[in-house]
């Protein structure tokens, strides 16, 4: 999908920053409640732990986990392309609903923050581990593309940022790297690859 988004004349490598863990939790009957999922592994961990989705609404972030529902059979209420968004929309159109959120051990309290617990009945459930790996690259790369905040702190361990075209898949991203730098960094205002890709081809000269 790359290269025929890029063309030919673009070389890239895929750098493993993090790795994922399920986690083992017992299924339970998911009756009158509201699903969020956040990311494609939580969606991977919900099935892989047996969950079943019968009449439930589903609330989800970003193209991509929107699309993994897709191929399970599933179809989406609502998707937006970050949290707050989301956690925006339920508060004004749905906050008489109950809500389990299906996800990571290091996922953003979104959420929690967004809502009282007053206000909205919310519940997370941690479905699987993200470990950061750290890798040193000794190769220089004309640019370097992000796809998470997590991926952002473990590169960012060993590696320098500066002197590097930056892309960020959206702005969550894009805040994580302003923590570790100075530098320019373009993001995709949709949050998801297509557009991004399409952002990274129009910053580049033509071969």
């Amino acid at each position: 999908m790359i290269s025929r988004k890029l063309g030919d004349h673009f070389s890239f490598d895929f750098v493993e920053v993090i790795s994922t863990e399920n986690i083992s939790v017992k299924p339970f009957d998911l009756e009158d409640n509201s699903l969020i999922f956040t990311s494609v592994n939580g969606v991977k961990s919900f099935f892989e732990n047996g969950f079943e989705i019968r009449e439930n609404k589903i609330y989800c972030v970003g193209k991509t986990t929107e699309k993994s529902l897709a191929q399970k059979g599933f179809q989406v209420f609502r998707t937006e392309k970050n949290a707050v968004n989301l956690a925006d929309f339920i508060a004004e159109h749905s906050a008489d609903e109950k809500f389990i959120h299906f996800a990571g051990n290091i996922s953003l309290d979104t959420f929690h923050n967004k809502f009282l617990p007053e206000s909205v009945d919310y519940k997370k459930v941690i479905l699987y581990t993200t470990h950061l790996i750290y890798p040193e690259l000794s190769r220089k790369y004309d640019a370097i593309v992000f796809f998470s905040p997590s991926g952002v702190r473990s590169f960012a361990k060993f590696n320098s940022l500066e002197d590097v075209q930056l892309f960020s898949i959206g702005e969550t991203t894009e805040k994580e790297l302003k923590k570790f730098t100075q530098n320019t960094i373009s993001t995709s205002k949709a949050n998801h690859l297509d557009d991004l890709l399409d952002l990274i081809k129009s910053m580049q000269p033509e071969a």
